[in-house]
């Protein structure tokens, strides 16, 4: 072997053992601060509001603080993904193993969103860091709404949620994928390239290593949307305290009705896909059906995940698309929950 393969080798081999270490660094720190915060706020947090304001404002940090803590660790994972994928994956892996008919491919991307077991957070830096690497937007934007609703994490809590009802399983795995394909289809169809901005790949200088670029990605997509993380939060907390329960139990009268609050509830709520199949069986007063349709409609349309897409794709295209999904979602709920439940 010449000195100069070598050479370019054991280069090679120390960039790796570099970003390795700085990833563990990474998510060491990440991991510290979570755990720090989520005992600050957790513990202090209420009592403080409760010194100086009132039990509503230490309910409304309580609820602020649980949102903000269980999208954190999953907008991690997704800003470790997106980092991945612009930095190590060449683009024609995506070509090969999609189809190059955009009506072919969003179904492909569909179904690929069981491997991702993360929430809807960490789906919009993956989904913006496809579409940097060469993937058609629908397909990205299938994988979007697929990958927090229908892995393995997801399908395993929801029949933990709900002992001895498999079918439950099933249809929130058929209306999720069926409402993803769906929309990806329509965009492929309907969409505009103008109403939806592309991000922009995060610079780490000239002539930086890949583990820079890798860092350089990392810090970008983590610290952009986790601000719109905390203002959907903030909004789902401001809406779980002013709205007050005995105003809900009103509306479980009629199954419609029941089926659309229980729409309208997953998108202010914003609870995380892992466990919002726990907060759906505690709806008991509610037909399956609705509790169906809160499951589907969580993980692609509230309050964070529009924050997260107007900040990443925006405000226009957020607006648009999230009022579509709504509709899909709430349809294939109901359709899928009528044949199966």
């Amino acid at each position: 072997m010449s000195d100069q393969k070598y050479a370019e080798r054991r280069g090679g081999l120390t960039d790796v053992v570099r970003l390795v270490v700085r990833a563990v660094v990474y998510i060491s720190l990440g991991g510290f601060a979570l755990v720090t915060i989520t005992t600050v706020a957790g513990t202090l947090g209420p009592m403080l509001a409760l010194d100086l304001c009132t039990p509503p404002v230490a309910a409304w940090w309580t609820v602020f603080t649980a949102v903000v803590v269980q999208g954190v660790p999953f907008l991690l994972l997704g800003a470790l993904v997106s980092a991945a994928i612009s930095v190590f994956v060449p683009e024609r892996v995506f070509t090969r193993l999609l189809p190059r008919s955009p009506a072919l491919a969003v179904p492909v991307a569909g179904a690929a969103g069981v491997v991702l077991p993360g929430c809807e957070c960490a789906s919009v830096p993956v989904a913006g860091s496809l579409m940097r690497r060469g993937v058609v937007p629908a397909a990205a934007l299938a994988f979007l709404l697929s990958a927090p609703a229908i892995n393995p994490v997801v399908l395993v809590a929801t029949s933990l949620a709900f002992p001895g009802q498999p079918l439950m399983v099933v249809a929130r795995l058929v209306a999720s994928l069926v409402t993803a394909v769906a929309m990806g289809w329509l965009w492929a169809r309907f969409g505009r390239k103008e109403r939806l901005r592309l991000p922009e790949a995060p610079t780490a200088g000239t002539g930086t290593s890949r583990a820079g670029s890798f860092v350089a990605g990392l810090q970008h997509d983590f610290l952009h949307a986790g601000g719109f993380l905390v203002v959907g939060s903030a909004a789902a907390a401001t809406f779980d305290i002013a709205v007050p329960r005995s105003l809900l139990d009103v509306f479980t009268a009629s199954a419609w009705v029941s089926v659309l609050l229980l729409a309208l509830l997953a998108v202010v709520l914003c609870v995380c896909s892992e466990a919002d199949a726990f907060v759906a069986a505690s709806l008991s007063g509610f037909g399956p059906i609705a509790q169906l349709t809160f499951m589907v409609v969580g993980p692609m349309v509230d309050l964070k995940l529009f924050a997260l897409q107007a900040g990443t794709f925006g405000r226009t295209f957020a607006i648009r698309f999230s009022s579509a999904t709504w509709v899909v979602a709430v349809a294939s709920s109901v359709l899928v929950g009528w044949w199966v439940l």
